[in-house]
């Protein structure tokens, strides 16, 4: 029998050499049972709670082409840990005639998919449920429970036994000058898009280390996103403002906002870079311009529901800036942030 490997690590407490050790176990069982191995198939650090991984795609190819006999794994969640995903896998492998084997579990039958599925699907539940609390209780202690913002530094430090202390954050002077002038420049009745275009030109670089568009400025007010709308500039930290699910048909996550009671909010005066009067004054302009849909709240959830048009839609990147790229004419695609240079 022709045997396939498949491995997968995910990035939250594993590393890169248990990869390697799942493939020296899985080896030893097919050469125990003396089946050929003809494919390895590795996922590093990507989890498993999505289909979207290079290894596996590859491995189901390969499968329906008529190349593979059996699929050995350590375990069924190392395959997915998506109830609906591993039962789609299940269904392709015995399409096209290939058995599932893992160390774990033995043979993989229809009882092992009901049953270890719906496990895994409790276990990624679970997992959500208590991250979330760890991160509430580190809200409600004033640290940071979530990324970075532009205008702060992540302060790294440790705790008595050596565990790392997380969520503390102090401000970066120079960005904070930066945030400023925008919201100076945006007060004096700029738009966000002259705005850009000066800090561009000035090579100041954006948020992800990129150049500026203005709807890093803008952002959407309903939703607290942009440069504008952060209100830990104002020294209180939202969190639990969005929530985000996983589209079942393109696998991203898209966020939904969460009801306005279900906020966790924390003042954080040591963290202020704008004074009351500039962030009112700001708010005062936005409330009486228009800036497009992205700032309604569209009630059937259409702006979230939009999938791609073409296969390559959103994936490409300007060379030079790294910004996206959108259609300028009928054939031909440009950097969107062009006008913004």
């Amino acid at each position: 029998m022709r045997a396939a490997i498949y491995a997968r690590y995910s990035s939250d407490n594993q590393h890169d050499a248990s990869i390697e050790d799942q493939i020296r176990l899985c080896r030893e069982r097919a050469e125990k049972e003396g089946w050929e191995i003809v494919g390895q198939y590795k996922d590093r650090a990507i989890s498993g709670g999505s289909m979207l991984r290079s290894g596996i795609q590859r491995l189901i190819e390969d499968a329906l082409a008529g190349r593979i006999d059996v699929v050995v794994a350590e375990a069924l969640d190392g395959l997915s840990r998506d109830q609906a995903d591993i039962a789609t896998f299940y269904k392709r492998m015995r399409f096209a005639d290939v058995e599932i084997i893992t160390l774990s579990e033995g043979t993989i039958s229809d009882l092992h998919i009901g049953l270890k599925g719906t496990m895994n699907a409790l276990f990624l539940k679970d997992l959500a449920d208590k991250t979330r609390r760890g991160l509430r209780g580190r809200v409600e202690a004033g640290k940071s429970g979530g990324g970075n913002s532009f205008g702060y530094d992540v302060v790294r430090k440790f705790a008595a036994d050596g565990s790392p202390i997380r969520g503390d954050r102090t401000i970066n002077q120079r960005e904070a000058s930066i945030i400023r002038q925008i919201f100076r420049d945006y007060a004096d009745g700029k738009s966000p898009r002259a705005i850009a275009k000066d800090l561009n030109a000035k090579g100041i670089t954006g948020p992800s280390g990129k150049a500026w568009g203005p709807s890093t400025i803008h952002g959407n007010p309903i939703r607290g996103t942009g440069i504008l709308n952060n209100e830990l500039y104002i020294g209180k930290m939202v969190w639990n403002r969005l929530r985000y699910i996983k589209d079942p048909e393109t696998g991203k996550r898209v966020s939904r906002l969460n009801p306005e009671a279900d906020w966790v909010t924390h003042d954080v005066p040591d963290l202020r870079i704008i004074d009351d009067e500039l962030w009112q004054t700001v708010k005062d302009r936005q409330s009486t311009a228009s800036l497009g849909p992205q700032t309604k709240q569209s009630e059937d959830g259409f702006w979230d529901r939009r999938r791609p048009r073409y296969l390559f839609s959103g994936l490409i990147k300007c060379g030079v800036c790294g910004n996206g790229f959108s259609k300028i004419s009928q054939h031909h695609f440009g950097c969107s942030n062009a006008r913004n240079k």
